[in-house]
């Protein structure tokens, strides 16, 4: 038996992330962790990071050393980070934030028990490695959300090369689940009472292309829209090139399938796009908005937004201007356009200066402010308690456990 027993975990970043925390949660728990509703009584407090953006890398490095303050002030023992800032920065953590126990990358934690338990016997365990590890429903997890709503995730990685984006080499290539293991889990889910599943993946419209060389996404929601006792189906992260008037039609003819698109088209610009490795196909982003809106049954479609990226000159944000108030959307995020690193994009010329990038974010959501009933957000953090399971999450944007205070 552990002499650490008392949990507290902070979960930084998207749903994707989410889910590897409810499993990292659900390992534990299976050990004997106990989870605590405040890092003031934890003795093992764990943290998974987000690290694709200098903003979500500056929040991780904050988040830590705030935690690591209660080695002094209060129970804890044990500091252990997981997640993608581990996955990006690797072995020199462990000299640059001494006050860390234990680091996993992101294709590594499931194997948070043995970082805990001290199986490798090193003083700063770092389980670090090409990630390749994907979650089965077999592995423990605990739901996060609230009972009638969960995240599935089909999929882990990302076949897209933006050249912005470092997801691919954080995430690993992308990886398809079974299909039957999806309806297994979702078959669990179905008991436990949950109504609402929200399938995630970091592209959803590619599920099955790695294993049978084609989409397989409408075959997957047809057998989920079978199941007893799920009412709706969210569709999350689909890719824009992919969206055609057959899987409206499909979405349409399937009533379980909320009338709900999340689409990230980052820009509206063709050379823009073409630069962000984002070419669009046979249809631009205003044709496809245009098909949406076309249709009978009103679809609410979500997006986020880039400004800012090299070469953007003021008559190609004044395009994109006027797309978003052609678009009309539901739920608009807009992000500044972030040098990092190791992607393509760092090295584009020529930049748009800071300043003016901020003023284009701006602007674009006063444009959306304008729509009524619309929501707006900035890319910056919500902190929602979820005071059943008494863990805290950090979320971008705005998402369905909005009612996790209840």
């Amino acid at each position: 038996m552990n002499e650490t027993q008392s949990l507290f975990l902070i979960s930084l970043g998207c749903a994707k992330n989410r889910v590897d925390s409810e499993h990292m949660l659900g390992i534990l728990k299976s050990e004997g962790y106990e989870v605590v509703p405040g890092i003031e009584e934890a003795e093992c407090v764990l943290i998974n990071t987000c690290g694709f953006l200098q903003e979500a890398v500056q929040e991780a490095i904050d988040t830590i050393l705030d935690a690591a303050r209660f080695k002094k002030t209060g129970m804890l023992k044990k500091l252990v980070v997981a997640g993608c800032f581990v996955q990006r920065y690797g072995y020199k953590l462990r000299t640059e934030i001494p006050e860390v126990d234990g680091w996993l990358g992101t294709g590594e934690f499931h194997r948070i028990a043995d970082v805990l338990k001290g199986v490798d016997k090193s003083p700063v365990p770092m389980r670090i490695s090409r990630p390749a590890f994907s979650a089965d429903h077999g592995l423990p997890k605990v739901q996060s959300t609230p009972f009638y709503t969960a995240y599935l995730r089909i999929a882990e990685g990302c076949a897209n090369r933006c050249t912005y984006c470092m997801i691919p080499k954080l995430r690993g290539p992308f990886r398809s689940r079974a299909m039957d293991a999806l309806m297994a889990e979702a078959w669990e889910m179905a008991g436990h009472g949950v109504k609402e599943i929200n399938l995630v993946a970091q592209d959803t419209s590619r599920y099955g292309e790695d294993i049978h060389g084609k989409s397989r996404i409408m075959d997957l929601l047809a057998g989920l829209s079978r199941m007893d006792g799920i009412s709706w189906l969210r569709l999350l992260y689909f890719h824009p090139d992919r969206l055609t008037e057959t899987v409206l039609d499909f979405m349409d003819e399937h009533e379980r399938i909320v009338p709900y698109l999340d689409l990230p088209f980052q820009h509206s610009n063709p050379d823009i796009l073409k630069a962000m490795g984002r070419d669009a196909g046979e249809k631009t982003p205003w044709d496809l908005m245009t098909m949406v809106r076309n249709r009978g049954q009103e679809t609410h479609v979500r997006t986020s937004l880039m400004v800012g990226f090299p070469g953007e000159t003021e008559k190609m944000f004044d395009e994109l201007c006027d797309f978003v108030k052609m678009a009309r959307f539901e739920h608009l995020g807009v992000f500044v356009f972030s040098p990092e690193k190791g992607t393509r994009a760092a090295r584009f010329s020529p930049r748009v200066d800071g300043a003016i990038a901020r003023e284009r974010r701006k602007k674009l959501m006063a444009i959306q402010a304008e729509k009524p009933m619309n929501t707006i957000w900035w890319g910056g953090s919500l902190k929602i308690r979820n005071r059943r399971n008494s863990f805290l999450f950090r979320e971008k944007g705005l998402a369905s456990f909005i009612c996790a205070e209840k």
